[in-house]
């Protein structure tokens, strides 16, 4: 059986998907519920409280199914082209999701004011972290991100998950110059032995410090532009779906130097 808060979100979110938020009522929401309007009120202290416990609702349901998703045993691009695929997919069917992924308000679902510093602060410990408010959309993107180069990383420290077949995003080819250092070692033989002649004189720990550095930000950047790009095709759906693209843009070989995190704010429909 749901407990009284859960049944109460769910009538809303049933409510949500027939009229507007303006035009709900708490005594249809709580009837919905099976529950009094007093019980509705305890619990999220009005209407206010009640859309940012949706809205904290549908970002941890949302994080659970990523985390799920990352957590399946395949190669790291299959994850992050199902993290990918599956997030449009869930923000399509559900437009709570789409809203905190985007922040593309509207009339059907306004952004609930923050809680007032002069409020005091609910006595409902679940209600408390809603007050709170859920993550913007930078935040939920660097979520996500975050994430995923956790899980992957778990993978380079447990070569048995992995498909050895298949290269790891942020995983070079050996013989692909880092970008940073300029030129392509690949085409010039020459410039390839000093290059080796000079790694050989550095310092291995500070060589090996910046490798690290270098290959921690390009698994960040990778992750963070298999999100983003999930987000660009919500917005702007483009002729085929979003997987391909994705894939291509995780394992594709880099020709600038990673930026983690991008520089780029997330998508917004109105700037399609």
């Amino acid at each position: 059986m749901p407990t009284a808060r859960e049944a109460l979100l769910r009538s809303a979110l049933a409510a949500l998907a027939e009229r507007p938020w303006s035009a709900i009522r708490m005594v249809d929401v709580a009837s919905g519920a099976g529950v009094s309007r007093q019980t509705l009120y305890n619990e999220f202290g009005g209407k206010d409280g009640l859309a940012r416990a949706l809205m904290r609702r549908e970002t941890d349901r949302y994080l659970r199914g990523v985390e799920r998703l990352l957590g399946e045993r395949a190669a790291a691009a299959d994850r992050l082209v199902a993290v990918a695929e599956w997030t449009v997919g869930e923000a399509r069917a559900r437009p709570l999701l789409r809203a905190l992924l985007t922040g593309c308000w509207g009339e059907w679902f306004p952004a609930p004011p923050a809680v007032r510093e002069t409020t005091a602060a609910s006595g409902v410990p679940a209600q408390r972290r809603a007050d709170a408010g859920p993550p913007g959309t930078a935040d939920l993107v660097a979520l996500v991100r975050d994430r995923s180069a956790a899980a992957l990383r778990q993978d380079q420290r447990d070569p048995g998950q992995r498909d050895p077949g298949q290269r790891d995003p942020g995983q070079r080819d050996p013989a692909q110059r880092d970008p940073s250092r300029g030129g392509s070692s690949r085409s010039d033989p020459g410039r390839r032995d000093q290059a080796r002649h000079d790694q050989g004189r550095r310092d291995p720990d500070q060589r090996d410090h910046g490798q690290r550095a270098y290959d921690r930000d390009e698994l960040l950047y990778r992750c963070e532009l298999a999100v983003r790009l999930a987000l660009a095709h919500l917005i702007a759906p483009g002729a085929e779906s979003v997987g391909p693209l994705v894939r291509t843009a995780v394992t594709a070989p880099l020709r600038v130097p990673p930026r983690a995190p991008l520089s780029a704010p997330s998508p917004r429909a109105g700037a399609r």
